[in-house]
């Protein structure tokens, strides 16, 4: 005789299934829900925490949120006169010479890595690493020593070889792989109609690249913008940027002017961060590093 399961037996162990299926969801639900409040926290919390202190007046312990908000700390920042405001310029113009030296040389170099058979190509790139493969306080450290003796510590050109140096292996690394993305095809077409080798490079392969250059430029700018450690050994005293200066403010507890400082670095990078992603196309990132 065969064994048979019962109408009436079957409805309580759908039941079952169906109660289990759902806490399960449920259960589910509440870890993602967890596991987003969480990723939430890390990113937004230190910025939430900046905004408060960018805008407290007073805040004592154990207060938990400030006692008074206001804005005579950012009056005091974008005073003409202080020391802020100079310290923004000399940072943004710090990181416009650092893009431009290192795209004078990551052009050129992109071309050489990316549109020609260079027997070590993998070695060269590997070199423009080495800069970023050691731990920084060292390597300035020995710079900064360096420097003294070549008359360039505590001037703006010092500043700039140092930022240069570490941004030359994002402009190298970026410029290659846009290069290398440029369809040969095109060129040969150009070429075809009567073309010069020149005339080509500047228009098809030059404008073709420029997008995965602009997007290297971008990120030589934000990396010489928030640059800390090598302008700290080789500017001081002399060259007092903003990433100094707030470290100063910060160090000498003045939270107000360091939170304010942190904001002003941080808008430009998530602004030029935006522009990245509309130059840096799929097609050059599988490009970087073949």
């Amino acid at each position: 005789m065969s064994a048979t399961t019962s109408p009436a037996a079957a409805v309580p162990v759908a039941g079952a299934q169906g109660a289990a299926g759902r806490v399960r969801r449920i259960g589910l639900t509440l870890l993602r829900a967890t596991i987003i409040g969480l990723v939430a926290f890390i990113i937004f919390g230190p910025l939430l925490n900046l905004l408060l202190w960018a805008f407290a007046e007073r805040w004592y312990f154990p207060n938990k949120l400030p006692s008074q908000f206001g804005l005579s700390f950012w009056v005091r920042v974008f005073d003409p006169r202080g020391n802020a405001m100079a310290s923004l310029w000399l940072s943004i113009g710090i990181a416009l010479m650092t893009t431009l030296a290192c795209l004078v040389f990551a052009i050129p170099a992109g071309v050489a890595l990316g549109r020609l058979q260079l027997r070590w190509r993998a070695l060269i790139l590997i070199f423009f690493l080495l800069p970023n493969a050691f731990p920084n306080l060292p390597v300035y450290v020995n710079i900064a020593r360096v420097f003294y003796e070549l008359g360039l510590a505590g001037k703006v050109s010092g500043v700039v070889l140092v930022h240069a140096a570490h941004g030359l292996v994002l402009a190298v690394w970026i410029s290659a792989a846009a290069f290398a993305a440029v369809d040969k095809s095109l060129e040969e077409a150009a070429r075809n109609l009567g073309a010069s080798p020149w005339r080509t490079f500047l228009t098809v392969t030059l404008p073709l690249a420029a997008p995965g250059i602009i997007a290297g430029a971008i990120f030589v700018f934000l990396e010489s913008l928030d640059e800390f450690t090598g302008t700290f050994f080789v500017g001081v005293p002399d060259v007092i940027t903003l990433p100094l200066l707030m470290f100063n403010a910060s160090m000498g507890g003045n939270y107000q002017v360091s939170s304010i400082t942190a904001l002003l670095l941080l808008v430009p990078s998530i602004g030029f961060m935006l522009l990245v992603e509309r130059f840096l196309k799929p097609n050059v990132m599988a490009m970087v590093g073949r």
